[in-house]
């Protein structure tokens, strides 16, 4: 069952968000503002010109290195006898974009979101705002405890690690193996697209003479490996 599914998080009360973090977290939290701050969008902050809102980008940043090492630690305790090709693949696939996104809505933070962009175009802010919690838990609580919450709270209950190695999160080097297999051409054209409250990229991918298939991300790499994912999809 998801520790966060069905819950707006930006509308409940003060008193009301203080007891669905403890519950979720498995922690009362101290600094409450920091963990506002991880669930709020930057479009939010930019249609509203006098909040005082901030955005979740630099927790994001933290939370991305902060995971990162957490994820690496426990891989090279639980596998003491796989090289360091293992341990960077198995790495590289749970802190993917791909993965924390359909994670992050599988546990229900995309229900934290407060967001005013089109979540067809932007479905990477869910992952981005899970980086954001690590992020706020890790400058609240500290390194320990947000290991704890990282592998108690996500990879023992939602984290299948035989599953993991077996599913493909590079697509566009598969792209490179397939097109040299098949001895065909590929061509990304990428740009960057702008709207009222966001930018984002978007590719299209042409493998040969096929129709081009056309990916969307917040940043050009992301957006060639989801038009890459979708020409593996349509295979």
């Amino acid at each position: 069952m998801s520790l966060f599914r069905g819950i707006q998080y930006f509308l409940l009360s003060d008193n009301s968000k203080h007891k669905t973090l403890k519950q979720i977290l498995g922690f009362y939290p101290s600094n409450f503002s920091l963990y506002d701050q991880a669930f709020t969008h930057k479009s939010v902050v930019n249609d509203q010109q006098e909040t005082e809102k901030v955005s979740n980008e630099r927790l994001e940043f933290l939370g991305d290195a902060v995971l990162g090492a957490i994820v690496a630690e426990y891989f090279f305790k639980k596998f003491p006898f796989e090289d360091e090709g293992f341990l960077t693949k198995i790495r590289s696939k749970l802190v993917s974009r791909n993965f924390l996104n359909q994670l992050s809505v599988d546990i229900g933070l995309d229900t934290f979101l407060e967001t005013s962009v089109n979540l067809n175009r932007s479905k990477s802010i869910y992952g981005d705002a899970f980086e954001a919690l690590v992020g706020a838990i890790y400058l609240d609580k500290g390194y320990d405890q947000c290991k704890r919450f990282i592998v108690n709270k996500i990879i023992k209950d939602y984290i299948d690690v035989e599953e993991l190695l077996a599913t493909e999160t590079n697509f566009k080097s598969k792209l490179i193996e397939f097109s040299q297999s098949e001895k065909t051409t590929y061509k990304f054209h990428t740009v960057g697209v702008e709207n009222d409250s966001s930018k984002f990229f978007r590719c299209e991918l042409f493998v040969g003479n096929a129709e081009p298939i056309i990916g969307e991300g917040n940043s050009k790499k992301r957006a060639e490996q989801e038009a890459a994912r979708l020409f593996f999809e349509g295979k």
